[in-house]
């Protein structure tokens, strides 16, 4: 179950799978996105950074997979405990957020990424922010964060999907091996579009 806007409770918009190749059913990968905005949560327009994360993930990953997706307000308790649903709920073993990471005081995604993870990974918000700054000068206000919530890496981006497909571009090349060092399925992707870094030892054939 995936928290809606307002306290209304709806079950998770789209379920995709892909299920390319033999591999063993413990090891689909569910992939979680959600969408923080207050305007798309209202209706006063459509979600479309939500959509191109999806859009990404049908390109990019060759291992079988589906997809829990959730649109909530900027609202940081119903953001946490949707964050909370998609980990220990949902069982998934990627979340990807979109939108509320400037300095906004409605931006607070960041702060319900934090609460909700136990170790928090820098490293990617600072690619991500390198990867937007060769694109536009105003990435500097973003304060996108990456963290851990169990077995579940929780990646936050911003919500043009122009800049999300920049960055996923670059940075989900990190994404397989990091699943797998906490527990996750291992997760494979067409070296067209991102090819994943494992070192030797981590490969498997």
């Amino acid at each position: 179950m995936c928290i809606a806007s307002g306290l209304r409770a709806a079950a998770a918009f789209i379920h995709r799978t892909s299920c390319q190749g033999a591999m063993a059913a413990d090891q689909m990968c569910r992939f979680g996105v959600l969408t923080a905005s207050d305007r798309a949560s209202a209706g006063d327009y459509e979600d479309i950074s939500g959509p191109a994360i999806e859009q990404f993930l049908s390109e990019a990953v060759t291992s079988p997979w589906e997809v829990v997706r959730c649109l909530v307000p900027d609202e940081q308790g119903l953001i946490e405990a949707s964050l909370k649903d998609l980990v220990d709920s949902e069982g998934c073993s990627v979340v990807v957020t979109t939108g509320g990471t400037g300095p906004a005081p409605r931006d607070v995604t960041p702060e319900a990424t934090e609460a909700v993870c136990e170790r928090m990974l820098p490293g990617f918000g600072e690619q991500m922010r390198a990867i937007s700054l060769r694109h536009v000068p105003t990435a500097v206000l973003s304060r996108q964060v990456a963290g851990i919530r169990g077995s579940c890496l929780i990646l936050n981006l911003p919500g043009s999907p122009r800049s999300i497909r920049e960055i996923l571009d670059e940075v989900f090349a990190a994404v397989p091996y990091c699943v797998d060092l906490i527990g996750g399925p291992y997760i494979t992707t067409d070296p067209s579009v991102v090819d994943a870094f494992r070192p030797p030892h981590a490969r498997r054939e």
